[in-house]
């Protein structure tokens, strides 16, 4: 009797690849032979559930930023952002810098999946993360709390990817971004949930009540991960007697200029959500003085646009097609986030909620697209340096709205410095294949190697 991995190969035949180049070997279409779910199946769901415990553990210090700077620092009457405040801006962009810079951690966690499996690595990062998230609760100071949140992050950063590559290997083409969608959606109830109940309860629960919060889902992880599975296209892989280094090991040279383009995106998005997510709360509550209860309605009302969002980016990611989608999407919230700190409250709102629903349209088409431009045994990889390509794009969003708003004394004004420039990369959509409709079985050999 043949080995398992002899058994599922299938004669090779030369196909051409997306992008029209390079003739490829493929080793027929193993779709036909998975057992592939819907996007409402229970697996699909239950890695939502997970989504959303990594989106609680994560934003929580965005959305109770302007609480903890008052916290450890000294608010006191005067004109300077710093005064409003209780800390300098570069100081609150210096430290979630940090935080940021710590998801770089995410990048072997993630990669890990390839060899150790979704399921294990996944559960794993997701208790570790909630677990420092409720820690940070007890920090004595400023730079403490940021220490012990980030060193949460990484874990945080690796589960969020990992449910979106296990969304997007368990169903075929036609449920992947709705698939993706619902795990995008699962991860911003979390996250809006924070703001929620931070806007709510500020008075009652403060930050230190917000992030020990984080036990809730902790506690109740094992009974989700009852439902979460080993994907078929995983085990598939997993059966090659090849076992290629985890993270930069795994992707062999084709994909590599592939994976420099899918990166150069992420950094180019996350210089804009950086700062438009991080620096929200504290510019509504410090800045603009809004009371927590119309925080928090602002945030409610942001759920009905990202729902909107993510309805409309997966179906347009299935029907218009991926790249398309990405690019308008991508346009769009560079342009909302200008509109956002452009100094007045109608303008925050219309900015804020507009903002969400271009980022909503944007993850299933660019979730759908970066799980499928590469094999399953490098899939996990890839999202590790997705992650990190994030990461260093926030940061670096980051310090330079943070110094930016400090000299100039606007939040605008740094807003319209940082975020325009970043419309010039959406021609990198022009270097990718469109991935619409295919399957990454029918594309590459079983490894995902040019023979």
């Amino acid at each position: 009797m043949a080995a398992p991995h002899e058994r599922r190969r299938r004669p090779a035949r030369r196909v051409t690849d997306p992008e029209g180049k390079n003739e490829i070997a493929a080793t027929g279409s193993l779709t036909g032979r998975l057992h592939l779910v819907g996007w409402r199946d229970p697996k699909v769901v239950a890695l939502a559930l997970v989504a959303m415990a990594a989106g609680f553990g994560q934003f929580g210090a965005t959305a109770a930023l302007g609480d903890v700077a008052r916290g450890f620092g000294r608010v006191v009457p005067g004109a300077s952002l710093a005064d409003q405040a209780g800390l300098s801006l570069s100081a609150i962009g210096l430290g979630l810098a940090v935080i940021r810079l710590a998801s770089l951690g995410s990048l072997p966690l993630a990669g890990a999946a390839d060899r150790l499996g979704r399921r294990r690595v996944l559960l794993s990062t997701c208790a570790l993360g909630l677990a420092c998230t409720a820690a940070a609760a007890l920090s004595p100071g400023y730079w403490w709390f940021i220490a012990v949140f980030a060193l949460g992050r990484p874990f945080m950063s690796a589960s969020a990817a990992l449910t979106q590559v296990g969304a997007a290997e368990h169903t075929a083409s036609s449920d992947r971004a709705k698939a993706i969608a619902l795990v995008a959606g699962g991860y911003g109830i979390g996250a809006g949930l924070t703001a929620v109940l931070h806007g709510l309860a500020e008075g009652t629960l403060g930050f230190r009540g917000i992030f020990g919060l984080a036990l809730v889902p902790l506690v109740l992880l094992p009974l989700v991960g009852r439902r979460i599975t080993e994907p078929e296209r995983f085990a598939v892989a997993e059966a090659e007697t090849e076992h290629p280094t985890p993270v930069l090991g795994a992707v062999a040279r084709p994909f590599r200029r592939r994976l420099a383009v899918v990166a150069a995106l992420a950094f180019a998005v996350s210089v804009v959500t950086g700062p438009a997510n991080s620096l929200t709360f504290l510019y509504a509550e410090n800045t603009l003085h809004l009371p927590g209860a119309a925080t928090a309605a602002m945030v409610v009302a942001a759920g009905a646009f990202g729902l909107a969002g993510l309805v409309v980016g997966r179906w347009l990611a299935d029907h218009l097609g991926r790249r398309p989608t990405g690019a308008l999407a991508m346009g769009a919230l560079c342009l909302f986030g200008v509109v956002a700190y452009s100094g007045s409250r109608p303008a925050l709102f219309i900015g804020y909620e507009l903002g969400v629903l271009a980022a909503s349209t944007f993850a299933p088409a660019g979730g759908a697209l970066a799980n499928e431009l590469f094999p399953t045994d490098v899939r996990a990889s890839v999202a590790g340096w997705n992650v990190t390509a994030g990461v260093l794009g926030a940061a670096a969003g980051l310090v330079a709205f943070g110094e930016i708003a400090t000299v100039a004394g606007s939040y605008g004004a740094a807003a319209a410095i940082v975020f325009l420039p970043v419309l010039a990369t959406i021609a990198l959509f022009l270097l990718l294949p469109e991935t619409r409709g295919r399957e990454p079985e029918d594309l590459w050999t079983a490894s995902g190697r040019s023979e």
